[in-house]
């Protein structure tokens, strides 16, 4: 498109200009010098230094660049075109990067989105483009994808949470016959996907598709038979990820799903299956399962948060012998019955792959520890968080037996492991443990001391993520110890918030965490909610967080002061450390 406008400015000696051009010429004269002053040099930096307009500019490049090959001014005008790109994600925060562009959380405007597909002719190189969560951008998404011919190369291409309407959608879809290499479509989080609007979208899906997300995109029946009538023409989908739609299996006998399921036996290279929320019933499964032979290559299967399925789970447990590959049984929140639960353990044993299992939040399941951890494959298991399952003190001593191989230990909401942590501590086999929840434990001083004791050991040095939230039974001198006690240098994020209803002072132990911090170097998030501490000890901690990039989550003395603190806790543009 862009040598055609060329060709005729040289045929007629003329210049013209599109209608995209003049309104950002509009744009420009509208605009006050103090009115986003980046924007101003960036869309007349070029003209405003040579005097000449940017299209004869470009022109006048493009005709030196076929008499002369690559000439000086080919090579001026690339880089003039990645100076524009540079100042343009300078202004968001943002590094500039030719193969990846990442504009996720940056509250982008409509005028944002068509300055960003301006420069899409100056990244012939990028493969992936991520806008998502900017929901100002939804109802105007044509003013990009009517540039993206010219990143025909785009592998990766996320929308998340952008308000996209109908005729986003449409437009989107019109856009992907120029886009043969896209591997991975993200569009979850966006309502105006579903009703109807989906189909027009997936007729123009490239044969190179290998990731599908449309997760709570209230996706219906209708928009259930028009996947399944696309699944079948996508030889290389490996994840389809349509969670968080209850409307997915409604209707008249869940017939869209139904035929969605039954095109997946045509997915024989689908390793990845999210179906969390989708309102299954007892006879998703009998569809779903029916299916399962075809699914050689399944590694990831997650039926989570379908309560509907309770007392059903015999209709599918029949057919996971056939899935051997299968790496990660997903089924918490699913109000699992006793003869689920038999149910699944009959069939474990012919799932030698397995490596995560996650029956959480279902409280029959603490009642049948013993038999599920007998049925697993321990010595390859990674995580089998068991939390809210109501476990008593029997079954807290037999997944002390799985715990030596996890990766991720999670036994939150447990009152039995107060008093009794030492036992779950003992079986660590550092330095596998990367992940420890143990929130709303009933924890006792001693636990806390004993966590210290095994953190001096430097049994935890790898420990990523620590929860002890709503543990608020354990004394002043519990906290001390642990934070004194060192050892924690992977530490990524700690939560130590008490229960909403409740407050205490940290006054006894905030000096041993401030003087814990600078041996902390991986710290991102310390949750501190309830906690009450002095002006000056809140001036103490932000003195400690003041260079660090780490997210404080404490309660204020009022919105104002939160407000404050956000804006100077944060390092300045010129302390900022380039992004990786």
């Amino acid at each position: 498109m862009e040598s055609a406008d060329s060709q005729r400015g040289r045929d007629s000696g003329s210049l013209r200009r599109s209608p995209l051009d003049v309104l950002m010429s509009q744009i420009r004269r509208k605009r006050s010098a103090s009115d986003r002053k980046p924007l101003g040099r960036f869309l007349s930096w070029s003209s405003d230094r040579t005097g000449i307009s940017e299209d004869a500019e470009t022109e006048g490049r493009e005709e030196r660049g076929q008499r002369e090959g690559v000439s000086d001014g080919a090579e001026s005008g690339r880089d003039v075109g990645w100076g524009r790109v540079c100042v343009f994600l300078q202004r968001l925060g943002k590094k500039a990067d030719s193969r990846s562009l990442s504009l996720a959380h940056c509250d982008l405007t409509a005028t944002d989105l068509l300055e960003l597909a301006t420069l899409l002719q100056f990244l012939p190189q990028l493969e992936e483009l991520d806008v998502s969560w900017n929901e100002l951008i939804g109802g105007c998404l044509r003013a990009l994808t009517s540039h993206l011919q010219h990143v025909g190369g785009v592998r990766v291409l996320k929308l998340c949470s952008c308000r996209l309407n109908a005729d986003d959608i449409t437009a989107l879809g019109e856009a992907l016959a120029f886009m043969p290499h896209l591997e991975i479509l993200d569009l979850s989080w966006n309502s105006g996907v579903g009703g109807g609007t989906l189909q027009g979208l997936l007729g123009n899906l490239q044969p190179s598709l290998r990731e599908l997300h449309l997760v709570a995109c209230q996706l219906t029946e209708a928009d259930a038979t028009a996947l399944g009538g696309k699944v079948s023409s996508l030889p290389s989908l490996c994840v389809l990820d349509i969670s968080s739609n209850p409307q997915l299996s409604q209707g008249v006998n869940g017939g869209g799903f139904m035929q969605l399921a039954s095109s997946l036996s045509h997915a024989t290279s689908l390793t990845t299956l999210r179906l969390q929320a989708c309102g299954l019933t007892e006879d998703s499964l009998d569809a779903l399962g029916g299916t399962l032979h075809c699914f050689t290559s399944l590694r990831e299967l997650d039926l989570s948060c379908n309560k509907s399925l309770s007392g059903g789970l015999d209709r599918l447990t029949l057919y996971l012998a056939h899935l051997t590959h299968l790496e990660s049984l997903d089924l918490h929140m699913c109000r699992l019955t006793h003869a689920d639960l038999e149910a699944l353990i009959q069939v474990l044993p012919s799932l030698t792959g397995l490596t995560e299992l996650d029956v959480s939040s279902n409280k029959e399941a603490g009642g049948v520890v013993h038999p599920l951890v007998s049925a697993l494959p321990l010595t390859q298991m990674r995580r089998f968080p068991l939390n809210s399952c109501s476990l008593n003190e029997e079954s807290f001593t037999a997944f002390a037996l799985a715990v030596p191989s996890l990766r991720s230990v999670d036994v939150s909401w447990c009152k039995v492991v107060g008093g009794r942590l030492a036992l779950l501590l003992d079986a660590l086999q550092p330095p596998v443990i990367l992940e420890l929840y143990l929130s709303s434990c009933e924890l006792t001083t001693d636990d806390i001391c004993n966590l210290a004791a095994v953190c001096r050991r430097g049994s935890l040095s790898s420990l990523r993520v620590l929860d002890l939230s709503y543990n608020g039974s354990a004394a002043d001198e519990g906290w001390s110890a642990l934070f004194a006690a060192g050892g924690l240098g992977s530490l990524e994020e700690v939560d130590l918030s008490l229960r909403p209803s409740t407050s205490a002072p940290c006054s006894a132990w905030l000096p041993a965490l401030l003087c814990a911090l600078p041996h902390l170097p991986a710290l991102t998030r310390l949750a501190l909610q309830r906690w009450t501490m002095s002006s000056q000890e809140r001036q103490q901690l932000n003195h400690s967080l003041r260079k660090r990039s780490i997210r404080l989550e404490w309660d204020p003395p009022s919105n104002d002061v939160m407000s404050l603190f956000k804006a100077t806790n944060q390092e300045s543009p010129e302390e900022s450390q380039p992004e990786e």
